[in-house]
Parts: C-alpha cells; structure tokens; sequence
C-alpha cells in the first residue's frame, strides 16, 4: 500500500509535529544526564523492526475508548498500521505494518514512513534498559562500562556470571 499525496502530505505536517517535541524532549532528557547509552552497531537489514510496530501509549490513551479510538484510527488510516494485539500491563499496541513487504523486507513508503520509524532504535536508548530484537545489528553500551566493568570485574565472579552480567547491564559491544 504506497501512500498517496494527501497521505503524504499528511504525514509529512505529522512528522514535523513528531520533529519538534521529539527535540524539545530530549533537550529536556539531555540536561538531565539522558541518554545514558550509546547505539553501537548498524541496520543489518532483518526487517523486524518494521514487520510488527509496538508502540508505548499513556494510561489515558490505552484506557478511555474515545482516544484509543482515535489513535488506532490514526495508526491504521495515516501510518497503515492493522492493531494485531496488546500489552495491558505496558500499554502497548502492537501493530502489522501494511507498508512491510516480507519477500523484500523492505518499506514501500520508506521516505514518507512516521517519525517513530524513523527514530528507531534511536529511541530504545532512553529506555532504563534498553533491548533489542535479538536478530537486529544494534545495540545499546552504558556510556560509563569502562568503570563499571572494571568494578565488576574485581568482584571475583564465576566467569559465566560476569559475562551474564556485562551482557545484561550492556557494558561490553558485541563482536
């Protein structure tokens, strides 16, 4: 389903909107010490990231039919996304990506695709530990591991342990 010209438009005045807050935001998260990761890797091509879109929502929108209504509408008429679930506990909706061609993996609307498709995985990084698709080539690293892994390893931990741990904090870049 490629966009059409009033979608494109559409989304286009949509991602200036996304632009805007998106920098005032992490102005905002910036003096406060955030992000405290730092995105190693690259886009290794895998398109799962694209295939199901989850996106995090607040109370009032997950809860009130009204504006859960309007941002389904939204995902599904303006971005082509179809609701395939949700997580109650987190508030996500989890979305099929119309726009998602699986043979291809590949965007038919690529240069008109939302802000939040745009930002990723970008925006995992102010996650309070952020995780990635385990077939994406990203990845988070603490920006202070050098200090920490060294506090760790005067620990004496089995081994095993220590590189359990190095690999859950994100303290070492994959090879």
């Amino acid at each position: 389903m490629r966009d059409g010209p009033l979608r494109r438009l559409i989304k286009k005045i949509a991602l200036l909107r996304y632009t805007i807050d998106l920098g005032i935001t992490r102005l905002i998260l910036r003096a406060k010490g955030e992000p405290r990761y730092r995105l190693t890797g690259s886009c290794n091509g895998c398109g799962k990231c694209c295939e199901s879109p989850m996106i995090p929502v607040s109370t009032p929108v997950f809860r009130l039919r009204s504006l859960r209504w309007l941002a389904l509408t939204w995902h599904r008429v303006i971005n082509g996304f179809e609701l395939i679930g949700e997580d109650r506990r987190l508030k996500l909706f989890a979305f099929r990506c119309t726009h998602y061609d699986p043979v291809t993996k590949q965007c038919d609307s690529y240069d008109s695709r939302p802000g939040m498709c745009r930002d990723y995985p970008r925006n995992l990084l102010y996650a309070a530990l952020p995780e990635f698709l385990p077939e994406c080539g990203y990845q988070a690293v603490y920006k202070k591991a050098e200090g920490l892994r060294k506090s760790l390893e005067r620990a004496n931990l089995p081994p095993e342990k220590l590189q359990e741990v190095l690999k859950k904090l994100h303290l070492e870049e994959k090879e």
